[in-house]
């Protein structure tokens, strides 16, 4: 069986990620250093660890320093909130929106740069783009990232919305692999089943923050596999409709008192 993330396991620039994302693009978008460093603490995640991704993200575009009355910080780039809209959208939309039939194709120059071709894969796949050549890629619906990105790297793309000729059903099973992606969501299910029903009913707020952290943390990973299919184009029984109605009760049941830890350790 496919697996998902392993909940148990965090890295640091993902969980500043999830911060960000989850409480803090709520709440300006910024914190100390040392607020981090002790919202990093109930993922096990050490303050060297979370200082050096964070250097690494303010490198990448991702974080910049800020002031703060609390000392020195880091906050939300233009790009990184950006991101994390478009993440949130997905990670919390109940379902892919309403497909006409038609598909977003993109067609790109050549990039001789490795490093820079495996980044604009990478960032082509988390917006829900599967490649059919190596310059040609296709998705279900156009991405309001899709400017930033190429515009970022400089690339050059036409860009096409089309009708296919032909049964949309092969096209998908060229394109993506339902059956990894549909084992890893029975993966991600039992795993998260395991880590939520650990949980003591009094738990305090750290120990459910962190899970409710690892809960995001593996339900954002399927944001670079799993494009977003409409459901007429998808297998009956699809493993992702299960496993996205348990993550949506979870993370809102348990949100309350994550949120709260938050706030603690920012003020």
């Amino acid at each position: 069986m496919a697996k998902a993330a392993k909940l148990d396991s965090v890295h640091a620039r993902s969980a500043l990620f999830d911060l960000y994302g989850d409480h803090l693009r709520s709440r300006g978008g910024q914190a100390s250093v040392a607020a981090l460093v002790r919202l990093m603490k109930p993922l096990e995640i050490a303050a060297p660890a979370v200082r050096t991704a964070v250097s690494r993200m303010v490198r990448q575009g991702w974080l910049r320093p800020v002031r703060l009355p609390q000392g020195a910080g880091y906050g939300l780039t233009p790009k990184c909130a950006k991101r994390l809209d478009e993440a949130a959208l997905r990670i919390y939309r109940a379902g892919a929106p309403e497909w006409h039939g038609r598909w977003h194709v993109i067609v790109c120059g050549p990039v001789r740069d490795r490093p820079r071709r495996e980044r604009i894969k990478a960032d082509l796949t988390f917006l829900g783009y599967a490649a059919l050549s190596e310059t040609t890629w296709i998705g279900p619906r156009s991405s309001a990232e899709l400017d930033n990105l190429l515009g970022g790297e400089g690339v050059r793309a036409d860009r096409f919305d089309a009708a296919l000729e032909g049964d949309p059903h092969e096209l998908v099973a060229r394109a993506w692999d339902l059956k990894t992606i549909g084992e890893a969501y029975e993966s991600w299910l039992a795993e998260a089943a395991t880590l939520v029903g650990a949980l003591p009913r009094e738990a305090p707020a750290d120990r459910v923050f962190a899970a409710r952290s690892r809960l995001v943390h593996g339900w954002r990973n399927f944001l670079f596999r799993d494009p977003g299919l409409p459901p007429e184009l998808l297998p009956p029984g699809w493993p992702g409709d299960k496993a996205r109605a348990y993550f949506e009760q979870e993370a809102a049941r348990l949100l309350p008192a994550a949120a709260a830890f938050v706030d603690r350790e920012l003020s």
